[in-house]
């Protein structure tokens, strides 16, 4: 045989084996797919004759709406968080949480341990503003509904309804011997995305951005270009608490400072339609411009884009504390009797490559715990570059360039947060105090402390102690093992040391407290951006930001940059 023989026989072996091979595959992936259609149409054919059954057997009536509204919800939560099913009934919600907006009066409101419902907090310049509402008010009637007992999420069902109507309400005012009756007229409620910005230690520039709404994109730019404006040298975008948003005005964002056409964020799922790339398409506003910006545990979602895209991309120092960890990507699809649902369709992969989804939920409900542990964690170990070649992970969120480990709130700080005492006294005091003409120009004193520390010891607040819970377990493992009564007197002198001492406790931690306080009157004097300047006097991870930008060495050698 010659060699070219020889050589076209093995070329025709090796294409007759490929095509065995393939035909295998194929094989195998069509019986593949005819287990799984047969999986399901048994499993939905079992579920269709159980409900069947207990329809015609069980012995109560059945509530089909309910019955199978918790089947399917039951279903979708074995999945993951975010796959949520929508009822017809659930329309308000989901449109507010698909447009972060809806028909209102634009206020927060508060049950108190009373029953009453009050008004915890207006957003300035709605409807509820605008009419003269203040926090502390006590809602009384809606038309002619009485609020009597009635739960806060029903109070504020009445409150929602389509902008353009008008309602009577009633309430009233704390100190005055008459309630007051108003007028409102919903609004389409669009809650602000940008709180506060402003210069800090004169020449950083501050955005407070609190979620990714249609138009975040413009009003970051827009505040960007003010900031710059008014001398802003360096700048820092605080994503602390920022739950996220619109994925596409994340992405503008992040283009707000670096090149067009980099690849910020990609999603990645199981059908084609799922698969989505995001690039920088817009003329960046600044690509030299030095970046902090300042993460949480409730930075999620599309803050955590912006975040990593811009760690990846070695745009901005990223400072605080290991961001939530969600990279999963969800849709709305619609139901049959306009219901709907919103299922996980991908994950968000950012520009190293990595994926910031913390858990595995597939892992999690194929593996035993201590199995889907290891993979989970060998998963997260992953390592990947950004553009100056820095070791970041895939998992676990976004972990900051640098961590700033902030102090546990003692328990009665915690309890006081959530006590109707707080909010009681941030009302008193309001009214018998002139309101200051800006922020810098609210002082709380030591003599308004001491007020405040005679009324909560006046009144009926209680706080649970850490210590003395777990002394009373402490004393029950000692019974139970035989050596309580042998270590009788420590016990009883241990537990005298660690009596309950209100006003002690109240000195103790002084210094947070009087934080709430103050954040407390400084949103009901200047709303919400009031708190975000109050908050900004005592912030750690703010005051590291500013200290880095100031150190131009520092914030080069973090993101792996020469010196200028």
């Amino acid at each position: 045989m010659s060699v070219n023989s020889m050589k076209n026989h093995r070329l025709t072996s090796l294409i007759a084996v490929c095509a065995m091979s393939c035909t295998l595959c194929a094989n195998a992936q069509s019986q593949t797919d005819d287990d799984h259609a047969f999986d399901v149409s048994s499993q939905l054919d079992i579920l269709h004759t159980a409900y069947r059954t207990l329809d015609a057997l069980y012995v109560d009536t059945l509530d089909a709406k309910k019955l199978i509204s918790t089947g399917i919800r039951a279903m979708f939560h074995s999945l993951d968080p975010y796959t949520e099913y929508y009822p017809q009934e659930d329309e308000k919600e989901l449109k507010m949480l698909t447009q972060a907006k809806y028909g209102g009066i634009g206020s927060i409101i508060r049950q108190m341990k009373d029953s009453t419902v009050i008004i915890a907090e207006p957003y300035e310049g709605m409807p509820a503003d605008e009419v003269g509402l203040q926090a502390g008010d006590i809602l009384l009637k809606i038309d002619d509904k009485d609020l009597k007992g009635v739960p806060s999420t029903e109070v504020s069902e009445s409150l929602r309804g389509e902008p353009g109507t008008t309602f009577v309400l009633k309430f009233q005012r704390p100190g005055e011997a008459k309630p007051r009756t108003v007028k409102i007229t919903r609004q389409s409620i669009k809650i602000p995305c940008i709180p506060y910005s402003g210069l800090v230690h004169g020449t950083i520039g501050y955005i407070n951005l609190n979620q990714f709404t249609d138009d975040c994109f413009s009003l970051v730019r827009k505040a960007v270009i003010t900031l710059k404006e008014q001398g802003a040298k360096s700048l820092i975008l605080d994503l602390r608490g920022n739950g996220g948003g619109s994925l596409d005005q994340a992405v503008r964002i992040v283009n707000l400072f670096v090149p067009k056409g980099l690849t910020i964020v990609e999603n990645k799922g199981k059908v084609q339609s799922a698969n989505m790339k995001y690039v920088s398409n817009d003329t960046p506003l600044d690509l030299d411009i030095p970046i902090a910006v300042l993460v949480d545990g409730e930075t999620a979602s599309a803050s955590e884009i912006v975040s990593g895209s811009l760690q990846d991309l070695d745009r901005a120092v990223i400072i605080g504390n290991r961001t939530y960890g969600k990279g999963l990507v969800q849709s709305i699809r619609e139901l049959p009797y306009d219901s709907h649902m919103k299922l996980t369709t991908a994950k968000y992969y950012i520009p190293s490559g990595r994926c910031i989804q913390e858990v595995d939920y597939k892992l999690r409900r194929d593996q035993s715990d201590s199995q889907s542990a290891k993979q989970q964690a060998a998963s997260q170990d992953s390592i990947f570059y950004t553009t100056n070649h820095r070791v970041v992970k895939s998992g676990k969120g976004i972990t900051p360039d640098i961590t700033v480990k902030l102090d546990t709130l003692q328990n009665i700080t915690i309890y006081l947060s959530h006590d109707d005492i707080l909010v009681n006294y941030a009302t008193r005091y309001c009214q018998t105090h002139t309101r200051p003409a800006t922020v810098s120009d609210f002082h709380y004193t030591d003599e308004d402390y001491a007020d405040f520390k005679q009324m909560v010891i006046n009144s009926d607040f209680k706080y649970d102690k850490l210590s003395d819970k777990n002394l009373e377990q402490l004393k029950k493992v000692a019974k139970f093992e035989g050596y309580y009564d042998d270590a009788k007197a420590e016990f009883d002198a241990l537990e005298a040391k660690l009596t309950h001492n209100l006003e002690y406790d109240l000195d103790r931690c002084s210094k947070d407290i009087r934080m709430l306080i103050s954040l407390e009157i400084a949103k009901r004097w200047f709303y919400e951006r009031g708190s975000i300047q109050i908050g900004m006097t005592d912030d750690p991870v703010l005051d590291r930001a500013v200290n880095l930008l100031g150190n131009t060495d520092e914030y080069n050698k973090i993101l792996g940059k020469a010196s200028e």
